[in-house]
């Protein structure tokens, strides 16, 4: 996963030492040696995750931290902490102030790059759904411009998962001095229950069970869609390190390790429930104010009058990220010749079929639109050229590979599509050529006999993608 991170430190070693250990992993990264300069970076480059050290002259870093939170620009941008300092006063002081997380140098690499890739996955999720909201305002459906700091932190819902009565007596009280409503459960069974019949907002799952496995439990918590994004603050030893970064790797939202610390246990437990009613606030907005205006009555998809208004904003946002923008635009082959046979009914259960397989192929931050008729295109923000083709490729594959159920007396119906892909890295491109370049490709692969991927520029699929998407 491909991100740029803004380095923020006082002293040349730290900042070399820390650009080399990212640029390892093919993070592009950025530099700033003082606070001013930093907030200057994080205007001007648009990093998807800040590493901002503490102890720095004239501006420190929690001061650093506060304007980049203020500042309607850089406000969703996740901030870690780097710093000497042990003290857990310092902590919650970084995390009032706004920070994500905190580590401690010298930077374990293992909880360094465990942390980067957790939270850079959050971000591209909020800014997906942030371009949403966006898109819906300039059409004058709705218009927000509050931040998840502005959202009340208190009488949350809270089910804790933890075993030992010591420390699940001191999260209680802790947590019900914002009036919290808390349930509570030390066996894993129990408590993956009560998760899926309740609507938590946090989840404090502790992976020092016993005779549990807590790992076990945040990973069928991910699984189900109605906890799928359900905040999960982990609880470890200090000495635990590896589990505590399998546990982010699997969709853990933020730990704290043992002895627990009342105020920094608040702190994080307050940053998550603003997050995620920040999150739903977004979601609902969209589901409720576009679903009727913006969004295609028989499949669900977005239609073509919100595809027009939403491509231009991503295909600006190229000159702040510097990261492609790709499209694949398809129909379905030989449709008319489905609705003439079996009728419009039928040709409606495939359309609405094939939607649901678009869906189950993409990345959630991925934006699908039906185009028309049965042409449909999807475009994918932060996608090379290879990574668009190869989802094209498994998605060709989806559909002509499983038979289509129908209702009537066919039964089943083979169903193939044809794909064009395009992929831009030019800020200034219109939407409208973009479109037409991904066309162009799907008329190519019309025209090669159908049921195939063709590539804007390319005479064939290299073969290293092809073989890759028949991985299942």
């Amino acid at each position: 996963m491909s991100a740029r991170i803004l380095v923020v430190d006082d002293v040349p070693p730290n900042v070399k030492l820390l650009e080399a250990k990212l640029s390892r992993e093919y993070y592009d990264v950025v530099t700033a040696s003082d606070g001013y300069q930093a907030l200057e970076r994080a205007g001007a480059d648009a990093p998807d995750i800040i590493l901002l050290d503490v102890m720095m002259p004239g501006m420190d870093g929690f001061e650093v931290c506060q304007r980049l939170k203020s500042d309607p620009k850089t406000m969703h941008i996740p901030v870690v902490m780097v710093t000497a300092l042990s003290d857990v006063a310092d902590r919650v002081r970084g995390l009032e102030a706004g920070a994500d997380d905190f580590l401690t140098k010298p930077v374990n690499d293992v909880a360094l790059f465990a942390r980067v890739r957790s939270l850079i996955r959050l971000k591209m999720m909020m800014d997906e759904w942030r371009a949403r909201e966006h898109t819906s305002g300039e059409l004058g459906v709705i218009s927000s411009q509050a931040s998840e700091l502005m959202e009340a932190a208190d009488c949350a819902r809270v089910l804790i998962v933890e075993d030992s009565a010591v420390d699940l007596e001191k999260i209680v009280e802790t947590l019900e001095r914002d009036h919290d409503q808390i349930a509570a459960s030390g066996n894993c069974k129990q408590a993956l229950d009560l998760a899926l019949n309740g609507d938590y907002e946090l989840v404090v799952l502790s992976l020092t069970l016993l005779d549990e496995d807590g790992l076990r439990l945040l990973s069928q918590i991910r699984s189900h869609e109605r906890t799928r994004q359900t905040p999960v603050l982990l609880l470890a030893d200090d000495g635990d390190l590896p589990r505590i970064a399998k546990g982010l790797e699997l969709g853990a939202n933020d730990y704290l390790l043992k002895p627990i610390d009342r105020n920094e246990l608040l702190a994080r437990a307050r940053t998550q429930i603003r997050r995620k009613r920040y999150q739903d606030r977004l979601r609902l907005n969209y589901e409720q104010s576009l679903s009727m205006a913006l969004t295609d009555s028989l499949t669900g998809l977005f239609n073509r009058r919100y595809l027009n208004a939403h491509l231009g904003r991503v295909l600006q946002r190229i000159e702040e990220t510097r990261k492609p923008v790709s499209a694949i635009l398809f129909d379905i082959d030989h449709f008319k010749k489905v609705n003439d046979t079996h009728g419009h009914m039928i040709g409606d259960e495939v359309l609405k079929e094939v939607s649901e397989r678009i869906r189950r192929n993409l990345r959630n931050f991925d934006m699908v639109a039906r185009f028309g008729g049965e042409e449909f295109i999807i475009v994918m923000p932060d996608a090379p050229v290879d990574a668009a083709a190869l989802v094209a490729e498994r998605l060709r594959l989806r559909i002509a590979d499983e038979p289509f159920q129908v209702s009537g007396p066919a039964g089943t119906l083979d169903i193939t599509v044809s794909l064009g892909v395009t992929t831009t890295d030019d800020p200034s491109i219109r939407p409208e050529e973009f479109i037409r370049k991904a066309d162009v490709a799907l008329y190519e692969a019309k025209g090669m006999g159908r049921n195939r991927v063709v590539i804007d520029g390319m005479d064939d699929l290299p073969p290293d993608i092809r073989a890759a998407a028949n991985m299942r």
